[in-house]
């Protein structure tokens, strides 16, 4: 009586195995799942983890998750040391996809269980993600720094960049910086040049949070005098860095404290002003009213704001003047000239630095025609509409 459980003359395990690869390969799922399972059902043999692996795959495009969750169960348990982590990898993913991550992480552990370096590094780092989610950021450093550790060079640097933001956001740059670089030494910047740049930014803005603790120790307290010496210099460049951090407001106010300070205030002013332009470093800025305006706007990171209303006053005033003299130049009615110029000097009412611009024509005019008092009446222009 023949054993109908062995397979035909010349079909061994291993060569339904491969049969049943190509099948899959091709798109035949159910000849390819037919097979690896009779190469399951001959029990105990030399491809059985592997047979298991693959039908676990083939089930799982088929939409059948629950039978691809128990092949790769039965790969895990044959113990081979290829296909069980492959078979564990898989399987996490299956939990992942379904939002199981509680049965996820108990999956990657045994990727890591086995041992096979091969697939130790994406298990760290999906250990790392999940405890990270999980609010165990001690847990998830240490997965990182074992991801990291292996010195994979797709994993790694995903690790340490992780490992980096989340350190960079508990105010520890100095720990990030060396992880970024520890990072940057797995990347062959020419074969992965996204993931170099990556690393390379993050390690950038480490070294920006190191450079703003240096200054900010450098001043000090809030109660603590600012040296005259390297005071000023400080708040400059912690004034300046603390924008690139998205820390505006802190800014304004380090260039306040520096404003406020007699010590120091006259030597801050100036390296405030110094992209104003000008040679002549005696000039009092309050001989020019639209110094101050501008001082303000720098120290209150509002610069380009200013900047954007000052050429759209000029724009609007340009506008209501180039429209009347492209015009026929005859009067159309008695007093329309002076009407429309009436509106274009109006125009810079609207802005807060408005009146400073008419206070300083109204002092102009008072000097030039050599007059006590003002030839303007008061509220002009505005008044005068």
């Amino acid at each position: 009586m023949s054993d109908t459980s062995a397979p035909p003359p010349g079909d061994t395990p291993e060569h339904l195995c491969e049969e049943a690869r190509r099948l899959a390969e091709d798109g035949e799922l159910d000849r390819a799942a037919d097979l690896f399972e009779q190469v399951l059902a001959l029990g105990d043999t030399p491809v059985r983890a592997r047979a298991a692996l693959g039908l676990a795959v083939v089930l799982d495009d088929a939409g059948d998750v629950a039978g691809a969750r128990e092949a790769d169960r039965a790969a895990i348990a044959a113990g081979d040391p290829e296909y069980g982590p492959r078979a564990a990898y898989h399987l996490a993913l299956t939990h992942e996809r379904a939002g199981e991550y509680e049965q996820a992480g108990a999956a990657w552990q045994v990727v890591v269980d086995f041992g096979n370096p091969a697939y130790l590094p994406p298990a760290h780092l999906a250990l790392a993600r999940l405890a990270d989610d999980a609010g165990d950021f001690d847990t998830a450093r240490e997965r990182w720094e074992q991801a990291i550790a292996t010195g994979d060079p797709e994993y790694g640097p995903l690790a340490a960049h992780d490992l980096a933001q989340r350190l960079l956001e508990r105010g520890e740059p100095a720990r990030a910086q060396r992880v970024l670089t520890a990072g940057l030494r797995l990347v062959d910047r020419d074969s992965a040049p996204h993931a170099y740049a990556r690393l390379a930014v993050a390690l950038g803005i480490a070294y920006l949070d190191q450079a703003i603790g240096a200054f900010t120790a450098a001043l000090g307290g809030e109660e603590d005098a600012v040296d005259p010496e390297a005071g000023p210099l400080a708040i400059e460049l912690l004034a300046r860095t603390l924008p690139l951090r998205g820390r505006g407001a802190e800014s304004r106010e380090v260039w306040r404290r520096g404003l406020a300070d007699p010590g120091v205030a006259a030597q801050v002013r100036a390296r405030l002003r110094r992209d104003f332009g000008g040679d002549d470093e005696d000039a009092d800025p309050e001989n020019l009213w639209w110094e101050p305006v501008l001082e303000q706007a720098v120290s209150d990171g509002t610069l380009p704001a200013v900047a954007g209303e000052a050429f759209g006053a000029l724009d609007h005033m340009y506008s209501l003047l180039a429209v009347r003299y492209a015009d026929d130049p005859a009067e159309q009615r008695p007093g329309e000239t002076h009407e429309l110029i009436g509106r274009a000097v109006r125009v810079p009412s609207g802005y807060s630095w408005g009146p400073l611009l008419h206070e300083s024509f109204a002092e102009r005019l008072r000097l030039a025609m050599g007059t006590p008092a003002s030839l303007l009446p008061p509220g002009w222009p505005d008044a005068a509409g």
